[in-house]
């Protein structure tokens, strides 16, 4: 695994740097709005505050911007930043201003005009393509009215866009700020150097999208943990029938590859047991659990079972770091949420354990079942925690300044 050289964060900067200068701050401010574009979940925006705020504290006028949904051609009013800006302007308790665009002309009197420790939040990047084809003339014109840069946006890190890589050629010093920090200290820090034992803990629905974060993993952990749809494939990678369940066959000599990579490595490999079989893919199915040597004919896996959840208690228990990256059944079903809830209560329960949830799905069972606050790190990046955890660097923090 390759460890991303230490980057130097926003804390670096003092009050000398910062107060007086305008700094460009690219956040994660992609929010779910729902049809009235109410703001359904405000996580990314709290998460982007505490940067925000110690840029103002010290003097700096923030240009802030992010992108939101995905806009296809040009500005669309329902994928414009204004409810962001209110929702920005109660969390800092202060107004908030802003400007349709994010390279319009008027940006530096605006800016000239404000004065230190206050907000001009710019309009969707996304706005334009060429924000992620990375062009740097627009990479340029972001960067104009101001001196520093500081990119939040951990959701985006793993994308080279003008706005998280491009501008970084235009702006001098280019830091990370408290969230982007936090997730390379966890995410990145933890992974390298963990506290033994350290378990890992992958689920989804398919092992193709999984692989590389399996065998990054499998040359740092003690246990790894297998759970979701992609338990099936291993199961008949070991000649076992799997009855209706998700299966892909094309995998079969990777699933056997790498339970020989785990048992060479000396890493305890360990699947479920027991898996909660349905009759069809539905929430009213018919179901009974089942032990993973004796799946009946048409009847399709998804959950682990009882015996499983027991056996990964165990086992969890004696580790110091676990990560959590996918869950264990189709957890939107309440019949097929026990696996996903109890591995979640399990890690709330280790209080002395370093535990990280390494975004995606994992995160939203761990919302679901309010236990967010007993985890030592919630990542706010899908594909970033992925790529990370994978041992990718990723273009927006390589792109920033060295420690």
């Amino acid at each position: 695994m390759q460890v991303q050289a230490a980057k130097k964060s926003v804390g670096d900067l003092s009050e000398a740097d910062l107060k007086g200068k305008v700094v460009f701050e690219r956040a994660d401010l992609n929010v779910p709005l729902d049809a009235d574009l109410v703001i359904t979940d405000d996580t990314r925006i709290r998460a982007a505050v505490p940067t925000i705020e110690y840029l103002t504290k010290n003097g700096a006028k923030v240009m802030l911007t992010s992108h939101l949904g995905r806009p296809k051609d040009g500005p669309e009013d329902k994928f414009r930043l204004t409810p962001v800006k209110e929702r920005l302007s109660e969390l800092l308790e202060c107004p908030v201003e802003m400007v349709d665009d994010c390279i319009s002309s008027e940006i530096p009197d605006k800016l000239a005009a404000m004065p230190e420790g206050s907000v001009l939040l710019l309009d969707n990047v996304r706005f334009y393509s060429e924000e992620t084809a990375n062009d740097s003339d627009f990479a340029e014109k972001l960067a104009a009215p101001a001196d520093i840069f500081v990119n939040d946006a951990f959701g985006t890190a793993h994308r080279a866009h003008a706005s998280t890589e491009g501008v970084t050629k235009y702006l001098s010093p280019s830091v990370a700020g408290f969230l982007l920090q936090k997730e390379l200290d966890y995410l990145d820090g933890a992974v390298s150097t963990p506290k033994k034992p350290f378990a890992a803990i992958v689920g989804g629905s398919k092992v193709s999208s999984k692989i590389g974060v399996i065998e990054s993993l499998l040359a740092k952990c003690d246990k790894l943990f297998l759970g979701g749809g992609m338990i099936f494939t291993f199961y008949k990678a070991q000649g076992l029938s799997t009855g209706a369940s998700l299966v892909e066959e094309d995998k079969i000599d990777l699933a056997k590859e790498l339970m020989a990579a785990a048992e060479e490595k000396g890493v305890k490999f360990l699947l479920p047991t027991d898996v909660v079989v349905a009759d069809k893919f539905a929430a009213d199915a018919a179901t009974q659990i089942v032990s993973v040597d004796s799946i009946p004919d048409g009847w399709m896996g998804l959950d682990i079972g009882p015996d499983s959840i027991d056996s990964f208690q165990t086992e969890l228990s004696e580790c110091q770091t676990v990560v959590w990256n996918g869950p264990m059944g189709v957890f939107e079903m309440d019949a097929f949420a026990k696996g996903t809830f109890a591995i979640a209560e399990t890690l709330a329960g280790m209080e002395d354990a370093i535990t990280i949830i390494g975004g995606g799905d994992s995160v939203a069972a761990v919302e679901k079942a309010n236990l967010a606050e007993k985890m030592s790190h919630i990542s706010t990046g899908g594909g970033a925690s992925l790529e990370l955890l994978e041992g990718k660097v990723l273009p927006g923090v390589a792109a920033l300044d060295e420690a």
